[in-house]
C-alpha cells in the first residue's frame, strides 16, 4: 500500500515536472521569436525620430548617421538584470570607436521612478545614460517583449 502511494506520489511529480518544462519551452520559444521579429523590423535601418526625457534632467534624441544601439528594458525585468551588465561592457568598449547606446527605462511613471531606476543602476554598476520612456519609444519601435535590442545604422559614412 506504501509503495502504492508513493509509485502514485512520484508519478504525479514527474507530470508536474514535464507540464513545467513544457510551459518553460514554451515561453522560452515565444521569446526567442519577438526578439527575431523586432531585429528584423529594424536592423540597419534608420532609428525612428523622438526625444525622450534622460535620468536627471535634460532630453536627448537618438542619434541618427550613427550606429547605435537602442536597448529597451525596466528594472522588473529579469532577463534585463541578466543582459545589463554585458551592455555596460559593450558600451564601455565601443563607445570611443563611435557606437552609440540609446538605453530606455519603460518602467511606469510614478513619483519616485527616477529614484527607482538610479539605485537600480547604482546596485548593477551602470553607468550608461537613460531615457526614461513615456510609451512613446515603446510604440515606435513596437517593443513586444523586454529586454528588446534595435540597431540603428543607415546613414553611417
Amino acid at each position: 500500500m506504501a509503495n502504492d502511494a508513493a509509485l502514485r506520489a512520484r508519478r504525479s511529480d514527474l507530470w508536474i515536472w514535464a507540464l513545467v518544462v513544457l510551459a518553460t519551452a514554451s515561453v522560452v520559444a515565444v521569446a526567442i521569436a519577438q526578439g527575431n521579429r523586432a531585429g528584423q523590423r529594424f536592423a540597419g535601418t534608420s532609428a525612428p525620430s523622438l526625444s525622450l526625457p534622460l535620468l536627471g534632467g535634460g532630453r536627448a534624441a537618438i542619434p541618427q548617421g550613427k550606429v547605435t544601439v537602442v536597448d529597451f528594458w525596466a528594472t522588473w525585468c529579469g532577463p534585463c538584470r541578466y543582459s545589463m551588465p554585458r551592455l555596460q561592457s559593450l558600451w564601455t568598449e565601443y563607445k570611443p570607436r563611435g557606437v552609440e547606446l540609446y538605453s530606455v527605462d519603460t518602467d511606469e511613471p510614478a513619483p519616485d521612478r527616477d529614484t527607482h531606476v538610479r539605485d537600480f543602476l547604482s546596485s548593477n554598476r551602470l553607468s550608461f545614460p537613460v531615457a526614461l520612456d513615456d510609451g512613446s519609444a515603446s510604440e515606435a519601435f513596437r517593443v513586444a517583449s523586454l529586454p528588446t535590442c534595435c540597431c540603428s545604422t543607415a546613414a553611417v559614412r
